[in-house]
Order: structure tokens, then C-alpha cells, then sequence
């Protein structure tokens, strides 16, 4: 599921027969949680949950956490940066491309993901 950018993370507890969901694109600590027992009601508590962090953030004059955008910025130094560039041409790709490529191999699957 996905509302306003932020994507939600859901468990399934059998034992109470209850969804259990967070933001799952915002860092480590969850910003909102949110509970149903069905689907059309999770979707409808993961909306309130957000609407409502949102609220608060604006009421307390804080900047609300942002949904990951897809960028990383990072400082490799010159000698990294050259071997990576010389690296990526010998492989035939750009060096986001090749960058893209080897942290899609080396990441953990994004299945537990629901969207």
C-alpha cells in the first residue's frame, strides 16, 4: 500500500487474526503504526495514521520525515571514485548504472515489501 509517498509495511498476526502495519520508507523508527482486522480497513487506518502524523508534524512546527526519494549522495574520495569509474566502462555501464547494479545484487530482496 501506498498513500502520499509513504509506503506501508504489513504483518499479519494469526493469532489475533489482526494486520499489523508501519511506514516501511522512512528510516529505522516507524513514524506511524496502525492496525484491522481487513483489508479495507487497514488501507482506511494507514491513511488516517498518516494524515494524522502529518497533522501533528505541521501543529508542532516540525518537518514531517520524507518517503525515500531514490537518491544517495555520497563522498567516495578521488581514488574510489576512479577505480568505480574504470570499473563501470570495463562493464560497459555508466557509473550509476554499475552502482545500481551491484547494490540490487547485494541488498536483502525487497518482497517483505507490500505495495
Amino acid at each position: 500500500m501506498e498513500y502520499k509517498g509513504y509506503i506501508a509495511r504489513i504483518v499479519f498476526d494469526d493469532s489475533v487474526e489482526v494486520f499489523h502495519g508501519d511506514v516501511a520508507n522512512c528510516g529505522d523508527s516507524p513514524i506511524v503504526t496502525f492496525e484491522a482486522t481487513d483489508v479495507e480497513g487497514l488501507r482506511r487506518e494507514f491513511r488516517l495514521s498518516i494524515e494524522e502524523y502529518l497533522a501533528a508534524c505541521k501543529d508542532a512546527g516540525v518537518e514531517p520525515s520524507s518517503p525515500y526519494s531514490g537518491k544517495i549522495g555520497l563522498d567516495l574520495g578521488f581514488a574510489l571514485h576512479y577505480r568505480i569509474a574504470l570499473t563501470a566502462a570495463q562493464d560497459g555501464m555508466t557509473i550509476e548504472e554499475w552502482v545500481k547494479h551491484i547494490l540490487e545484487e547485494r541488498t536483502v530482496s525487497s518482497r517483505w515489501l507490500v505495495h
